[in-house]
């Protein structure tokens, strides 16, 4: 059993197809197999149940595979450890997050107190968050709901009202709140599952035993709030939005939702068991020390803004 077959079988356990893997790792599909063969033979068992060409990762599989991303992520650490020891600078720090917009204000502030250090940002969902920080592929993330992951550290950041958005003369347009119930018949313009507008709107919804009706769904948590000013439904938005003062350039009204935990909670993951180099350390510490909740918004029920400047 050497290296290539460790990090051959995690990626075919992730993918659970062997073309794909193989094109990710660059290598050739029947060596890719043969290679996952000898592991097998060695280990003296099937590690994927196979059904013609598709294959899915067995119960043997599974526990093999959480030894190996064990083992892969402490050799993983040891050599980034070596190069951030040898260089001269403090070394890389990576982050995701559910929405580039909470955090690049801060960020910026980071990278100009520690020009050093080398920030690395990605955009993901709570699912991909989960996987990052299992497979070493970020240092942290700033999440907008609850990450499942083992071995998993975080600290509550902030919290803050979520509100619903509509488009200027609908007929919400004044209205200062507003129920669930009400709004059942409306179009919403929302996020795909995954992300954190999504799993709140469905959560609101199924509290009262409803299913929102989605006029249009996407990727882009920023996009919402265009959308809505152009009519093509009303949505959720964090308070952000509005105290960033949004509305001069994209038009929308703001109504509160009368609902329980209308709101976005906002924590910094980390794993345990990683390595953190000097810069992520230094991160954490920037961060943690920082208040994202800075000053009273007037016509929000909540205080504090994430610190824009």
């Amino acid at each position: 059993m050497d290296l290539l077959q460790l990090r051959y079988f995690q990626a075919v356990a992730r993918y659970e197809h062997i073309s794909r893997a193989a094109q990710e790792l660059r290598v050739a599909q029947p060596s890719l197999s043969r290679t996952i063969a000898r592991l097998e033979s060695e280990l003296g068992s099937p590690l994927f149940d196979r059904q013609g060409r598709r294959i899915r990762l067995n119960p043997y599989g599974a526990m093999f595979l959480r030894h190996v991303e064990r083992a892969l992520s402490e050799l993983d650490d040891g050599q980034r450890a070596v190069r951030e020891a040898r260089d001269t600078g403090l070394g890389r720090v990576s982050v995701a997050s559910e929405t580039l917009l909470t955090i690049t204000h801060l960020l910026g502030r980071f990278r100009a107190d520690h020009p050093r250090a080398d920030v690395r940002l990605f955009q993901s969902t709570a699912q991909e968050m989960d996987r990052r920080l299992r497979t070493r592929e970020v240092d942290f993330c700033v999440a907008s709901q609850p990450l499942t992951g083992t071995n998993l550290e975080s600290v509550e950041l902030a919290r803050e009202e979520v509100l619903l958005a509509v488009p200027p003369g609908h007929w919400l347009d004044g209205r200062q709140s507003v129920t669930i119930p009400e709004i059942a018949d409306e179009p919403f313009v929302s996020t795909r599952p995954g992300h954190w507008q999504r799993a709140l709107l469905d959560r609101l919804f199924a509290a009262e035993g409803l299913t929102p009706l989605l006029s249009c769904e996407g990727d882009e948590p920023a996009a919402s709030q265009d959308m809505i000013s152009a009519g093509l439904g009303i949505g959720l938005i964090p308070a952000m939005s509005r105290r960033a003062g949004t509305e001069t350039t994209v038009p929308v009204a703001w109504v509160h939702l009368d609902a329980p935990d209308c709101e976005r909670l906002l924590t910094l993951v980390w794993n345990r068991d990683g390595y953190l180099s000097e810069a992520a350390l230094k991160l954490r510490e920037f961060i943690t020390s920082t208040p994202f909740m800075t000053h009273r918004v007037p016509g929000t029920r909540r205080e504090g803004t994430l610190d824009p400047t």
